[in-house]
């Protein structure tokens, strides 16, 4: 298990093998981010020892397994500057001397100029802490999320003179201003993002054609046990077999979860199924009290976040995944949900909507199931259809099975991720 911990240089010292890249985090370790958590580990059995930079404390009671294995420590950042002012303090008297804060100060003036919120402070002041305790060995910041995370990698890049890279995914995308996203690509090495809805839209406000690059996060397939078989053959006719619907995600408007729960209380009478939800978020109790008002309390199983075993556990379980996810009115949208992929590797049929990467993954009624989203009228005819349907489920679910193991294996990405390092690292990729 690795060892948390409020880094400093001296501490850092007792590494053997000093890092060189330094990975900056909003949070870590994450439950609902088990993609960027399989990432750090596939890049340390790649010969990568990195440092990890988080924004945040853990705000999850439990980790994965994954977490376990992860050797590299964990320096948290102040989440708020107001919670340590010494150590800003500390790190102001040594950045003032550096040539490269001068820069970023006048960087600072100019955004704040277009951004007056106390965010943008805020994220300035943890690019300070973070210059000044980053080890001098690092060299490169790769960093996971353009809002943010990637302020601070921005304003740190320039205090430090280091290079710095992009993971891009979806809030952070699509809910940034223009003119953000732009300088951002600018100053950065590469950005790589995960759907070409993404890629698409970074490369037009982005200064090189080859900067922005698509890169799947795929599913480590080595740590997911073969369901063996797939769902159960019940078609909802029988109150003493209910079809298992499931769905895994955060309780937040872009999920669609209302939309869902309004498609369920639409069913008929005689169809008989449970619902369970796996899952924190901010909307949970408001979600709640909709399946409450709509009658669906008997049906549903809220069953809060869960680590990645138990989630797996849940899938072999069940004969349906949904996931109604929506562009939300601040323009918040999923990328290409790993949970789709997840559910698909455990051969369950999967019924989502059409929205930004899950086209990608899903080919509708050969793969899964789509349906447009914020339909409820659709997605009701949909639910309806697979719950009565147990051959059309298990259809799907093969023939997911076989593309998610095809064509979304973590490996393709890693190999991708692991020549722009070496590249910004200044060395050979090894063969």
């Amino acid at each position: 298990m690795p060892v948390y911990y409020r880094a400093s240089f001296d501490l850092y010292q007792i590494q053997v093998m000093p890092p060189r890249l330094a990975i900056v985090l909003k949070g870590y370790p994450r439950l609902s981010e088990t993609f960027i958590a399989q990432e750090i580990r596939a890049l340390e059995l790649r010969g990568f020892e990195p440092c990890i930079f988080s924004l945040r404390h853990p705000y999850d009671p439990d980790t994965h397994p994954i977490h376990a294995e992860i050797e590299a420590p964990v320096y948290y950042l102040p989440e708020y500057l107001h919670d340590d002012i010494s150590r800003l303090l500390r790190a102001c008297l040594w950045i003032i001397w550096k040539p490269g804060f001068w820069l970023s100060l006048l960087t600072l003036v100019r955004d704040f100029s277009r951004d007056t919120s106390r965010n943008r402070l805020r994220r300035f002041g943890q690019a300070i802490v973070m210059a000044h305790e980053m080890p001098d060995s690092v060299q490169h910041y790769y960093t996971h999320f353009m809002h943010t995370p990637a302020s601070v990698s921005y304003y740190a890049s320039k205090m430090t003179r280091r290079t710095w890279s992009i993971s891009a995914h979806a809030k952070d995308v699509w809910t940034i201003p223009g003119w953000e996203l732009r300088e951002k690509l600018a100053s950065a090495d590469w950005v790589v993002t995960c759907t070409r809805a993404n890629r698409d839209y970074l490369s037009k406000l982005a200064s090189r054609a080859d900067q922005v690059a698509l890169l799947y996060h795929g599913l480590d397939f080595d740590r997911f046990d073969q369901k063996q078989g797939v769902g159960s053959m019940h078609d909802g006719s029988d109150p003493e077999n209910e079809v298992r619907l499931i769905s895994v995600g955060r309780a937040v408007d872009k999920k669609g979860y209302d939309i869902l729960l309004a498609a369920l209380a639409s069913l008929p009478d005689s169809l008989h199924w449970r619902f369970v939800h796996i899952g924190g978020g901010e909307l949970l109790e408001q979600l709640q009290r909709q399946a409450h008002e709509l009658g669906l309390e008997e049906h549903i199983q809220w069953l809060g976040a869960l680590s990645q075993v138990e989630v797996l556990s849940q899938y072999r379980d069940a004969d349906l995944f949904v996931l109604p996810s929506k562009i939300s009115a601040d323009g918040d949208r999923d990328g290409l949900p790993n949970v789709l992929m997840e559910a698909q590797s455990q051969n369950l049929a999967c019924l989502s909507t059409r929205v930004s990467g899950i086209p990608e993954l899903i080919v509708h009624a050969e793969t899964g199931w789509l349906v447009e989203q914020q339909n409820c009228q659709q997605l009701a005819q949909a639910l309806e259809t697979l719950i009565r349907d147990p051959g059309l489920r298990s259809r799907l679910a093969l023939a997911g099975f076989e593309r998610v193991r095809q064509a979304f294996s973590m490996d393709r990405g890693i190999d991708i991720l692991v020549a722009k390092l070496h590249k910004s690292l200044g060395e050979s990729a090894p063969t």
